[in-house]
C-alpha cells in the first residue's frame, strides 16, 4: 500500500512539472553583433544574461539565439576582448530581435586592483576559445600547402649559432686578446637584453617543388655557404646536428619535433584534451583582415607542450596567419633555458595562406636557470616566390641527390647579396672571416687537438690519427693484459682511400692480434658520406666472445673487461674478407660480401664431434659469400670526417641478409645457407614519449656444427645494451631459427613529473621488453647427429649451452635515466630458464647516454 501512495505521489509530481514546463512563458533572443566603425561581423562574442552562467558566442557571421525559461532575467550583457561591454534590456517572456553594436575600447589602464576570490573552473564545454580552435583543426587539411595540386617556392635557411652575454672584459684578458677581433664581433640590437657573439653560421637557397599526384618532392640546393673550423672540425656534421636540433616546424601537423622532443602542436586534432584556450584580443592586419588572438597554455605545465598565441583568420578559411610558440620552461628538457617559434604567414592570390618565414631560437645552459652566459642558437628559414597550381615537366620533380654541388658550394659574394631572402646582421657578416683567421692560429690548433683526443679518443697527425684511446689496455681470463695500438687515415691523406690497422699483445696467451683494412671509394666521395659505393678489403685476427656484439663499444674496451659471472669462453678468428657496399639516393643500399673465416676455441670452449669426443677440432673453416639489402626510407645522419652516425626518426628500417658457404673452397668445410632479417622503428607517441621497437628472425639451412648457428646477443658485461640480453649468459643458447622482438620504451618523465620531487630531479622512466622464439632442429642436433660438436658442458659434464624450447626466453626491465642528465640505470629481471647453472636471476645495469 506504501508502494502505490508512493507511485501516485511520483505520478503527479512529473504531471505537475511537465505541465508547467509546456505552459511556461520563453524568452528567445535572437539577433547579430557588428563593429560600430567598420560594421563588419564579429563571430565568438559572448552573449549572456547579465550575472548569469548562461549564454552563448556569436558564430562565424555574427549571428546569435539566446533562450531561458527564468521570468528573473531582464537584461543580456554583450562582450568581447577588445570592445567595450554593452548591457541591454530585454522582455521577459517574449521572442525579440536585438542587433548590437561594440565599440572598441580605447581606454588605458593606470592601475590594476587584483581581488582574491575563487577561480572559475576551466571547461571545454561552451567555451568560445574552444569552439574556434575546432574550426581550426577542422580545417587543417584544406590550409596545408599539400591542398594543393602543385606548389614551388623558393626557401632561404639561415642557422646562427653562438655564444650570449660573453662579458666585454674576456677580450682584454692576456690570453683573450690574441682572440679579440672575434670576441669583440658582438651584436647586441637583435635580440632585446643578449649580446650575442656568433661562431657559427650557415646559409642554404634551394629552389622547392611539390606536385600532389603522384605525389612527389624535390629540393635544388642553388647554394650554400658554410663557416669552416679546419681540417679537425667536422664543419658538415655540425650544420647536420643542429638542423636536427632545429626541424622545421609545420604547426599544421599533429605533432612537432624539436630539439629532439616531441611537441603537441596546439591546434593538432586532440589540443583540446591537453590545452587550455582563451581568446584573448581581435586585431586587424595590414590587409584589413581580421584575426582573433588565441591564447594558449598546457592543463599540465610538466607536458612536453606549448604555451603561446596563434591568430586566426575569420575568413570562413580558419587559417593560422601567425603563431608564437614558447617552451614553457617547467618541461624536462636538458640544457635548454628557453625555446621560442614564431611563424608567420602570408596570404595567396586565393585567399589561402602559406608560410612565410620561420625562426625558432633557443637559450642553451647547464642550468635553466639565469645566467651571466649561455649559448644561443636561431635557425630563420624564408620562403619566397611561392607559386600554386602551376604544373611543371615530370623532370622537375624526379628527387636527384639533396647535396649541395661543388657550384653550389662556391657561390661568390656577389651571388649571396643578390640572392638572400633576409639579411645578416653586421655581426653574422663579418664570422666567415672571423673563422678564417682563427684555424690558421697554433694555439687554436693545438685547443682542437687536445679536444678531440679527449673526446673522440684519437690524436691527429695530419694525414695519420692514432687511437681509440679507450681500447690501449683491457683484459680477459684468455689474453690476460692486453696492450693494443691503431690508427687509421684521414682525409688529409685522400677521399679515395683509406687504410686502418692495429696490432695488440696479450701477456697471458702470448700471442700477436691484428687487423688491417683497405677501402677505396668508387665514387670520388668519402667512404662515410651518405650515398656510400666503396670496396674493401681486410684481415683480422683476434679473439671474441661468441654472441657478443655489443653495439656501444669496441670489445676491447677497458671497461667491458669487467664482467660477470663465468666468462672463458672465447674463440680466436682469421677473417679475410672483401665488401662491396652500394648506397642509392632513395636510401635504398645493397651489400656483397667474400669472408674465409677460420676459428680455434680458446678458453674453456672446444669443438668436440659426440662420435669421437677424445679428438677434438683445433680448427673450424667455412667459405662464405653474402648479399645484403637495407632500406631506411628519409634517413639523416649526424655527418662526422671518418664516421657518420644515424639520427632517428619516425621512419621505418627495413634490413635482409643472406649468407651461402660453399664446402671445398679455399678450405670451406661445410654447406649451408643463413637468412636474417629486421625491422626497427621509432614510434613516437605525443605525451607518453617514444618506443624504439625491433623485429627480428632468421633460418640456418643445412646441418652445421654448433659456431655456425645463430648465436644470440648475450651481454655478461654491467653496462645495459639495448641490442642484447643483459642477463643471458655467452653461449647459453644457439639456435637454427629464431624470432624475436625489443620494446625499449621511453616515457620522458610523463609519469615522474607529476611527482614534486622527481619533477625537480627531472628523472624520466624506462621499460624495456625483449622476448627470444627459438629452436635447434633434428638436423642440428649433436643427440642424433653424432658427428656435430658436442654442445658445450661445463668442467662437472652440466650443459652449459641449450637450444630454446617451445618457452621463449624473456627479459625486462624498468629503469630510470637522465640520472645526472647523463645516466640510465635498469633493474633488469630474467623470466625463465632460471634453472640453467650460473645465471642471473635480475642485476642492476647503468648506461651512459648524452642527451636533451
Amino acid at each position: 500500500m506504501k508502494f502505490k501512495k508512493f507511485y501516485k505521489s511520483l505520478f503527479f509530481s512529473i504531471f505537475f512539472f511537465s505541465v508547467t514546463s509546456l505552459f511556461a512563458q520563453t524568452t528567445i533572443i535572437t539577433g547579430s553583433v557588428t563593429d560600430a566603425g567598420n560594421k563588419q561581423t564579429l563571430p565568438y562574442v559572448v552573449v549572456a544574461f547579465t550575472g548569469t552562467t548562461t549564454g552563448v558566442a556569436t558564430d562565424n557571421n555574427g549571428k546569435y539565439r539566446l533562450s531561458t525559461t527564468n521570468q528573473t532575467y531582464k537584461q543580456i550583457k554583450i562582450s568581447f576582448l577588445g570592445y567595450k561591454d554593452a548591457f541591454l534590456t530585454v522582455i521577459p517572456g517574449k521572442e525579440q530581435v536585438i542587433n548590437v553594436k561594440l565599440f572598441p575600447s580605447a581606454q588605458q589602464l593606470n592601475q590594476v586592483v587584483i581581488k582574491a576570490g575563487k577561480k572559475p573552473k576551466y571547461r571545454n564545454k561552451d567555451n568560445p576559445a574552444v569552439e574556434l580552435i575546432r574550426q581550426v583543426i577542422a580545417n587543417k587539411e584544406k590550409n596545408r600547402p599539400e591542398a594543393y595540386d602543385y606548389v614551388e617556392y623558393r626557401e632561404y635557411d639561415k642557422m646562427m649559432f653562438g655564444a650570449a652575454n660573453v662579458s666585454a672584459k674576456f677580450s682584454d684578458r692576456k690570453f683573450f686578446r690574441k682572440y679579440k677581433f672575434i670576441l669583440d664581433n658582438r651584436d647586441t640590437t637583435t635580440v632585446p637584453g643578449k649580446s650575442l657573439l656568433p661562431i657559427f653560421l650557415n646559409e642554404k637557397l634551394s629552389q622547392n617543388y611539390y606536385r600532389k599526384n603522384p605525389e612527389k618532392t624535390r629540393e635544388i640546393v642553388l647554394g650554400e655557404k658554410n663557416v669552416n673550423f679546419g681540417p679537425a672540425v667536422d664543419n658538415s656534421g655540425l650544420t647536420q646536428f643542429f638542423k636536427h636540433l632545429y626541424t622545421k616546424v609545420n604547426i599544421y601537423d599533429n605533432n612537432v619535433m624539436l630539439i629532439t622532443s616531441q611537441f603537441l602542436s596546439p591546434i593538432s586534432d586532440n589540443s583540446p584534451n591537453y590545452y587550455k584556450f582563451f581568446i584573448t584580443d581581435t586585431i586587424t592586419d595590414e590587409h584589413n583582415q581580421k584575426l582573433v588572438e588565441l591564447s594558449f597554455t598546457p592543463r599540465n605545465t610538466n607536458d612536453v607542450l606549448f604555451e603561446g598565441q596563434i591568430y586566426i583568420t575569420l575568413d570562413g578559411n580558419y587559417a593560422v596567419q601567425k603563431a608564437v610558440l614558447i617552451v614553457n620552461k617547467h618541461i624536462n628538457i636538458n640544457f635548454i633555458r628557453s625555446i621560442e617559434v614564431d611563424l608567420n604567414f602570408e596570404q595567396n592570390p586565393d585567399g589561402r595562406y602559406h608560410m612565410s618565414k620561420s625562426t625558432t631560437t633557443a637559450d642553451f645552459g647547464a642550468s635553466k636557470k639565469d645566467a651571466k652566459s649561455s649559448l644561443y642558437g636561431t635557425r630563420t628559414i624564408t620562403l619566397g616566390n611561392y607559386v600554386v597550381n602551376k604544373p611543371r615537366p615530370d623532370t622537375a620533380y624526379n628527387k636527384q641527390s639533396e647535396e649541395a654541388s661543388d657550384d653550389a658550394k662556391n657561390r661568390n659574394d656577389a651571388f649571396w647579396q643578390k640572392n638572400r631572402l633576409d639579411t645578416l646582421t653586421t655581426a653574422e657578416s663579418k664570422v666567415y672571416k672571423n673563422i678564417d683567421s682563427l684555424k690558421d692560429m697554433p694555439s687554436y690548433k693545438r685547443t682542437v687537438d687536445i679536444a678531440t683526443l679527449l673526446l673522440a679518443g684519437y690524436k691527429g697527425f695530419g694525414k695519420f690519427e692514432i687511437g681509440p684511446a679507450n681500447t690501449f689496455y683491457s683484459f680477459n681470463p684468455v689474453e690476460g693484459f692486453k696492450l693494443r695500438l691503431g690508427g687509421r687515415t684521414t682525409p688529409a691523406l685522400s677521399k679515395r682511400y683509406y687504410f686502418e690497422t692495429y696490432a695488440a699483445y696479450g701477456f697471458k696467451d702470448e700471442r700477436w692480434k691484428y687487423f688491417l683494412s683497405a677501402t677505396y671509394s668508387l665514387n670520388n666521395k668519402s667512404i662515410y658520406k651518405f650515398p656510400q659505393d666503396y670496396v674493401r678489403v681486410s684481415f683480422q685476427r683476434d679473439t671474441k666472445i661468441p654472441g657478443a656484439s655489443l653495439q656501444f663499444v669496441e670489445e676491447d674496451n677497458f671497461l667491458l673487461s669487467f664482467k660477470r659471472g663465468v666468462n672463458d669462453k672465447y674463440l680466436y678468428n682469421d677473417n679475410y674478407k672483401i665488401d662491396y657496399v652500394h648506397e642509392f639516393e632513395s636510401h635504398f643500399s645493397y651489400t656483397a660480401g667474400f669472408n674465409k673465416w677460420t676459428q680455434e676455441p680458446a678458453g674453456s670452449l672446444y669443438f668436440n664431434p659426440v662420435n669421437d669426443l677424445s679428438n677434438p677440432v683445433h680448427h673450424l673453416t667455412t667459405t662464405e659469400f653474402s648479399a645484403g639489402l637495407r632500406y631506411a626510407p628519409n634517413e639523416e645522419f649526424y655527418q662526422g670526417k671518418i664516421y657518420r652516425t644515424p639520427l632517428p626518426n619516425k621512419y621505418p628500417i627495413f634490413q635482409l641478409q643472406f649468407t651461402e658457404a660453399v664446402k671445398g673452397l679455399l678450405g670451406g668445410e661445410y654447406n649451408y645457407q643463413k637468412i636474417d632479417a629486421r625491422i626497427d622503428k621509432r614510434v613516437y607517441e605525443s605525451q607518453l614519449g617514444y618506443a624504439d621497437v625491433a623485429l627480428m628472425g632468421g633460418k640456418v639451412f643445412g646441418t652445421v656444427p654448433y659456431p655456425l648457428l645463430s648465436i644470440p646477443h648475450a651481454n655478461q658485461t654491467y653496462a645495459y645494451d639495448i641490442d642484447s640480453y643483459n642477463l643471458m649468459n655467452f653461449l647459453e643458447f644457439v639456435n637454427d631459427h629464431y624470432e624475436a622482438i625489443r620494446i625499449d620504451q621511453h616515457f620522458m618523465g610523463f609519469f615522474f613529473n607529476k611527482v614534486p620531487l622527481l619533477k625537480k630531479l627531472k628523472w624520466r622512466e624506462t621499460l624495456s621488453l625483449k622476448v627470444l622464439y627459438g629452436g635447434l632442429s633434428d638436423k642440428n642436433n649433436p643427440s642424433i647427429h653424432p658427428s656435430l660438436y658436442q654442445l658445450p658442458v661445463d668442467a662437472n659434464g652440466v650443459p652449459i649451452t641449450y637450444g630454446l624450447g617451445r618457452t621463449p626466453y624473456v627479459e625486462g626491465s624498468v629503469g630510470i635515466e637522465n640520472i645526472f642528465k647523463l645516466i640510465r640505470i635498469d633493474f633488469v629481471e630474467r623470466f625463465n630458464y632460471l634453472d640453467h647453472p650460473n645465471v642471473a636471476n635480475w642485476g642492476i645495469r647503468t648506461r651512459i647516454k648524452f642527451d636533451f
